[in-house]
């Protein structure tokens, strides 16, 4: 997979891509980063990506040309062929033009999973008071919000989206299953995990998990996702397809280890 960050802020990208997870999944070659300094694409000699809106209003807006400009030599032909037609731009242009912004879709590990399979991914930070809406219109394929509040750019989304999609790709992580026991697979949360040492301030590790019996350590921790899912995260315990057998565990006592 490659993916493309185009930002005015290379050197807040860079360093979190020369790191753990990105770096190695880079230097395995599963995945290719390309850091774009948009200011790169601008002409004039204060190399200016960001101008103030027509009819006024507060904070600057980033410019359509530097913008085009940068996707242009991304894509390998010119943006200019969208002529206003988005579907049929994205359809010629195999590549998803993903603008982070705060009007898109959220951005959920479903989502994550699918554009994991997608070979090229654009992802365009926006800024100020956002991108000139000729962008939006025209040159992307995707908009996507991390969550409803507002950052200083979109750099920070950016680098939690590649990092997403990173460490889904196959042999980026140690565990080949990891994914699919993480936190939001499967609309469940994740179940505790503790280790060593056994106990420390008085605070123990529950016994059921010492005790070696694999079948009743798979009920404990079905149990605790099932109820942590309910109690902290109901927008996605109403996403669940529950058996008899998940409710009825449920409303039972948390399961522990026989008593000797």
């Amino acid at each position: 997979m490659r993916i493309d960050i185009v930002t005015t802020l290379p050197e807040m990208i860079t360093p979190a891509l020369e790191t753990s997870i990105l770096k190695r999944a880079a230097e395995r070659g599963l995945v290719e980063f390309r850091v774009v300094n948009l200011r790169d694409y601008t002409r004039d000699k204060h190399r200016t990506t960001d101008d103030a809106p027509y009819a006024g209003g507060g904070g600057m807006v980033m410019k359509i040309e530097p913008i085009a400009a940068a996707l242009d030599d991304l894509l390998g032909g010119s943006s200019d062929e969208a002529q206003g037609n988005e579907e049929a731009f994205a359809l010629r242009h195999k590549p998803k033009v993903v603008l982070t912004d705060p009007r898109g879709r959220q951005w959920t590990q479903e989502l994550a999973r699918q554009w994991a399979q997608e070979s090229h991914i654009i992802l365009l930070c926006g800024h100020y008071e956002g991108v000139d809406d000729r962008v939006r219109q025209n040159l992307v394929t995707d908009e996507v919000s991390i969550g409803d509040y507002v950052l200083t750019g979109g750099e920070l989304p950016a680098l939690i989206i590649a990092d997403a999609l990173t460490r889904l790709q196959a042999g980026a992580l140690g565990d080949s299953e990891a994914p699919d026991k993480d936190t939001f697979s499967g609309n469940l949360l994740e179940y505790p995990h503790y280790t060593r040492p056994r106990e420390f301030r008085g605070w123990r590790v529950p016994d059921i998990l010492l005790g070696g019996n694999h079948a009743l350590i798979e009920k404990w921790r079905r149990w605790n996702q099932l109820r942590a899912t309910r109690e902290r995260r109901p927008d996605l315990f109403a996403k669940l397809e529950l058996t008899a057998k998940d409710y009825a565990l449920m409303e039972s006592e948390e399961p522990a280890a026989p008593v000797e």
